[in-house]
């Protein structure tokens, strides 16, 4: 497999991931908890599934079937939107000795960002619709080889993007209580508005079909 198409495919990556969304607002919320590691590690897994996923062949059967990509849509704005409720709810208190007020444990932080990964509308449009666009059928790599190569690419890129902004958030607002807050109601009501767009959108696009 040529570099020139991995390094391709990782600019297009980078560029999304750079964007503000499910992931991020998990990131820094799981930052003000002091749970980077976990919350990091599930967003990693996550997208080493969607790899796994897309490597087998599956993601192509997912990409030509509308209602089962629909289906996966509704099911992540729905998840986006029940967790962005619960940061809401219960927004990040730093106690007095620095450390925040702990709310899920580790393991629980490390499958809810497998979910968040897992179903981020904007993670399976680049698994589905993106990445199989930078394989080469004619390359002498098998083309399962070369989905898992790009889709590692992506991976350990979200690996350093989310643990850099977990940290950030941790180091810099965990010290400003008040400030922390504010930011942890801000990335839960980020979750909200996004899962709820996706709902909105595609449960007008099913009434519209049918």
């Amino acid at each position: 497999m040529a570099i020139s198409s991995i390094l391709a495919f990782w600019s297009v990556g980078a560029l999304l991931i750079a964007v503000p969304g499910p992931d991020w607002a998990f990131a820094i919320s799981a930052g003000l908890r002091r749970q980077v590691l976990p919350a990091a590690g599930g967003i990693v897994l996550g997208y080493a599934v969607m790899t796994a996923v897309v490597a087998a062949g599956l993601g192509l059967l997912v990409a030509s079937t509308p209602v089962a990509l629909t289906a996966l849509t509704l099911v992540g704005g729905l998840y986006l939107v029940w967790l962005g409720s619960k940061v809401l709810r219960h927004p990040t208190a730093p106690s007095s000795s620095g450390v925040a007020s702990a709310g899920d444990s580790r393991f629980s932080t490390l499958l809810q960002g497998m979910a968040v990964s897992g179903l981020n509308p904007k993670g399976l449009l680049i698994f589905v619709a993106v990445l199989p666009q930078f394989a080469d059928s004619r390359a002498a790599w098998p083309l399962p080889a070369q989905l898992a190569t790009l889709g590692l690419a992506f991976t350990l890129t979200c690996a350093v993007v989310y643990l850099s902004v977990g940290a950030a958030a941790e180091r810099l607002l965990l010290a400003r209580p008040t400030v922390a807050r504010v930011v942890s109601r801000v990335s839960g009501a980020s979750m909200v508005v996004i899962g709820g767009a996706l709902l909105v959108d595609h449960l007008s696009l099913v009434d519209h079909l049918s």
